[in-house]
């Protein structure tokens, strides 16, 4: 194949030089909307389409900004770090295809002279043709990119061509975990540039912690003055410094001024943030105070859409991510739409800008011909890290540049750090990749596990970020709040990046969502890529609420003396702080804004009695209302009663079926048949669960699966009947001589019976197991639960967070967990007690000496583990209940260290008592 600009090291050509992004009332026409569209499998097809008079009428429409395999034309594909084509930098394969594109528009009176295309986002590489005139070709996907097109514009119609190919040179620069979606994706354009035009503004806001004052210096690229009427600054000279009292912007105050910089033919109107970014002592500061970065990774995704992402949705986001106590966003890994940087702004984000850029699919060629110390890449590379800062650099809520991601390390990373520290000095460089910190200022690191999280915040001279940290795939992340401690007792750790913000499941007419796979690429990564703490809908997951937990920006500490609240960060002015004790019991605490201990609540009850304590907005917000809760926390004030010791109420007897026992019927071999003339099957050991993506990725469920956990079967050895009724089983799985032992020993009460269950392990059991817990079979019209534990949603033992103790109320479809991929899900802990009835009240209750974890299904373990989408999930004619008194922690060894030694579950000689009993609810 002959070098053509598509195949080829240069980021592109007849280009204008990289600029910020600007709100200019310069006028400008929107070239958005519905455009003529061919697509080809070949790269080198004939370009006539763009001459002005080329019939496109037989062509198909396609909206702009948009993916073309989003409307039917070829498919999506994901990968997560190989390319989906050889690697033969800077070839992309001979199969590429390519979407040409044309747009006509009518060019208003008055517009001669300097205009300006931009196109903000393009995948992967765009050549454009103007009137017929070719004005040049770019790469860099997520990057602007502007034309000089006054030249060849007339009046009345224009004809604009962009032919788009999927792959091109610079795909090998852009192999991010994401779907490769080709399109013209973010708006196109068209700028008028009058005389005296502003084409680039740099604002310099620097904030002085120790006075009070801020700094500003504003330069142009041409002589304007700079206004900012709340401060008294009119007329001021571009290149000329102020300074004036300000107030900060940070994350939990973002203060913003508005500013205008004119010359006699352009206003641009910008939103100046004063703040100071700075590393003393090896702690990363923003206007004198450690920088804690609570954060999202976030790509940019919806599933109708892909990453033209509409503005509502954008903003949502936000919302969204402030509404849970995420206060950072990394712009993994490419920048955002600059609306997007807006918005941080606007409701207080910090930002780790990042660089379109990554080459981790190198990692399978021994990283052999890298891009990132190939010299001949070495422009591209600085010309990506160019149009991010000169776009980006007006924000204040950018705090940090990173270069880019997984691209291993080289003299053109080196380059590119250079480049960044010369042309703005005020933000510090970070790049992961660089593990020796021979050219970035702050030490990043993924996934390390909490104990190399601990000694690199101890050890290191600079400040630490974990880039990516628990990774929020399917059920999980577990270990969160470890993780957080671990940031808050550091200073030298600035805290960390969850991955990641949202699942990129793409809607489908038959699977809902879909992922790798589901288009039939030869090459794909599965469900990777549904690793998100929102679901593809943006429904937040049980991992948003237990990272809004974790990142509460208050602390309650209970203690002898009663409630010592603190701030973590920022103050506690705007906060109201409110009490409850069920049922009813309701106050408010007075703390002042810096926090302070208060007297606890008199409370006296019978039985098990918790203070919930809860700090609300005072007022509405930009990104919430009165009232909406940004921190909580629970204190038992009175313990639960005992369970009574159970004293036998009637006999055992024999029937033409086997045993009756009180309320419940069992068949001769001890099974549970009946309870209260209800079909009951029960009870089953298991120690097994469907595989979580921690599990099947870290590969824990392949040590299950060899041990046989979820293939147990039951023996049954021996019936004592006797005053109780004891039934003896041994529960072992095939082909391995290890077993369970275990003694089910039934004893009646007054309208309920009691089950004691004992195990003894029989043979070593040095692994881990999944869970300890017997099940039941239950009518499938027992579909409504009510309890008495941890809620309202699931939790695991280093999971539920967000879970707190009270009484619940929820339909069993109501608790499943919907994951994208179907896994483990719906666990409730803590639960003293539950009921499972059917609509007008009548069921089960299961009581637990000790409190126990409650499972509830329409389906079984085995069925759950088999679907790999929801729609798999067909409801049985029964209802499967588990109730565990151990289960294994969640983890994140999809992506990072997996459950930590202390959640681990492992098989011992232990004993339990349930209850149960027949309901009847009013």
């Amino acid at each position: 194949m002959s070098a053509t600009y598509y195949a080829d090291f240069a980021p592109g050509s007849g280009r204008r030089a990289p600029r910020a992004a600007l709100h200019s009332d310069a006028p400008c026409i929107d070239l958005s909307g519905t455009w003529r569209f061919h697509l080809s499998g070949s790269a080198d097809a004939p370009a006539d389409f763009a001459a002005p008079g080329f019939d496109d009428s037989g062509w198909l429409v396609l909206p702009v900004p948009s993916h073309w395999p989003l409307y039917g034309h070829g498919s999506p594909w994901y990968t997560n770090v190989a390319y989906p084509f050889p690697l033969d930098p800077p070839r992309p394969p001979e199969d590429n295809p390519t979407g040409d594109h044309r747009r006509t528009f009518d060019l208003p009176p008055g517009w001669s002279g300097d205009v300006v295309l931009r196109f903000d986002g393009v995948e992967s590489c765009a050549k454009v043709w103007l009137n017929g005139t070719e004005l040049g070709h770019f790469t860099g996907s997520r990057l602007p990119t502007e034309f000089e097109v006054g030249h060849v514009l007339r009046p009345g119609r224009n004809v604009l061509a962009v032919r788009v190919h999927q792959w091109s040179g610079g795909s090998y620069l852009e192999d991010q975990d994401q779907w490769w979606l080709p399109g013209i994706f973010r708006g196109v354009t068209l700028l008028r540039r009058p005389p005296g035009a502003l084409d680039d503004v740099f604002v310099r806001a620097d904030y002085d912690h120790a006075t009070g004052a801020g700094t500003l210096r504003v330069d142009a690229s041409t002589p304007a003055v700079v206004s900012v009427p709340e401060l008294g600054i009119a007329g001021l000279a571009t290149g000329s410094a102020v300074t004036v009292p300000v107030e900060p912007w940070s994350a939990e105050s973002p203060r913003l001024y508005a500013a205008t910089v004119a010359t006699d033919g352009e206003t641009v109107s910008l939103r100046v943030g004063f703040r100071t970014v700075s590393i003393v002592d090896g702690v990363l500061l923003v206007n004198g105070e450690p920088l804690a970065l609570r954060g999202v990774n976030r790509h940019e995704f919806h599933p109708d859409f892909g990453r033209a992402v509409p503005y509502e949705t954008m903003r949502a986001d936000v919302l969204l991510m402030k509404q849970h106590n995420v206060n950072a966003v990394r712009t993994s890994h490419y920048p955002p739409h600059p609306a997007f940087l807006d918005l941080c702004d606007e409701a207080g984000l910090w930002v780790v800008g990042e660089c379109d850029l990554e080459t981790h699919g190198f990692l399978f060629a021994g990283w052999r011909d890298n891009p990132s110390d190939d010299p001949r890449w070495r422009e591209a590379y600085l010309d990506r890290m160019r149009r991010t800062v000169e776009r980006d650099k007006n924000h204040p809520s950018v705090v940090l540049w990173s270069l880019g991601n997984e691209s291993h390390t080289g003299a053109n990373l080196a380059a590119t750090a250079a480049w960044t520290r010369e042309r703005d000095p005020s933000r510090p460089v970070h790049y992961e990749g660089d593990h020796d910190c021979e050219y970035v200022d702050v030490r990043s690191e993924m996934y390390a596990s909490h104990k190399e999280t601990a000694a690199i915040s101890e050890q290191t001279t600079i400040p630490f970020v974990q880039c990516e940290y628990a990774h929020a795939m399917g059920n999980g992340p577990g270990g969160l709040a470890e993780y957080v401690a671990l940031f808050d007792r550091h200073p030298r750790c600035a805290g960390g990046f969850v991955w990641e913000w949202i699942d990129h499941g793409l809607r489908h007419p038959e699977l809902e969502f879909a992922y790798g796979g589901d288009f039939d690429e030869p090459l794909h990564d599965g469900n990777f890529v549904i690793d998100g703490l929102l679901f593809p809908d943006r429904t937040p997951s049980p991992g948003l609420l237990d990272v809004k937990k974790a990142y509460e920006p208050v602390r309650f500490t209970f203690g002898p003396d009663g409630l010592t609240v603190t701030a973590v960060r920022g103050d506690l002015s705007g906060l109201r702080f409110e009490w409850t004790v069920e049922p009813g019991e309701a106050g408010v605490f007075e703390v002042p804004a810096t926090g302070g201990t208060v007297p606890l609540p008199a409370f006296r009850a019978d039985g098990e009695v918790w203070l919930t304590v809860r700090a609300v907005l005072a007022a509405d917000t930009a990104w919430a209302h009165a009232g909406h809760e940004v921190a909580w926390a629970q204190h038992r004030l009175n313990a639960p009663a005992p369970m009574p010791a159970p004293v036998p109420s009637s006999r055992l007897l024999r029937t033409d079926g086997g045993y009756a026992l009180g309320p419940a019927a069992f068949d001769r071999t001890g099974r549970l048949t009946t309870l209260s003339g209800r079909p009951v099957a029960g009870p089953r050991l298991q120690l097994w669960r469907p595989p979580t993506d921690n599990d099947r990725i870290g590969r824990l469920h392949e040590t299950w699966l060899a041990m046989g956990l979820h293939r147990l079967t039951e023996r049954f050895d021996d019936v004592e009947a006797g005053e109780e009724l004891v039934v003896r089983t041994r529960a072992a799985a095939a082909a391995t001589d290890r077993a369970v032992r275990v003694a089910y020993r039934w004893v009646p009460l007054e309208r309920a019976v009691a089950l004691h269950v004992d195990l003894d392990p029989e043979g070593a059991w040095p692994e881990p197991i999944a869970k300890l817990a017997i099940a039941f079979t239950l009518p499938r019209t027992l579909d409504h639960v009510r309890w008495f534990g941890l809620g309202p949603g699931e939790s695991y033992p280093d999971t539920g967070l967000a879970a707190r103790a009270g009484r619940f109320h929820a339909t069993v479809d109501e608790l499943q967990t919907p994951y994208i991929r179907p896994q483990e899900n719906g666990r409730r802990a803590g639960v003293r007690w539950a009921t499972l009835t059917d609509a007008a009240g009548d069921g089960v209750k299961i009581t637990g000496a000790e409190p126990f974890g409650l499972t509830v299904r329409r389906w079984s373990d085995a069925a759950l583990a088999a679907a790999t989408h929801r729609n798999q999930l067909v409801a049985g004619e029964h209802i499967e209940l588990s109730v565990d008194v151990g289960h294994h922690g969640i983890g994140t060894a999809s992506c990072g260290p997996g459950t930590l030694p202390n959640y681990e579950l492992f098989l011992n000689k232990t004993a339990f008592t349930f209850v149960l009993e027949p309901v009847k609810l009013g």
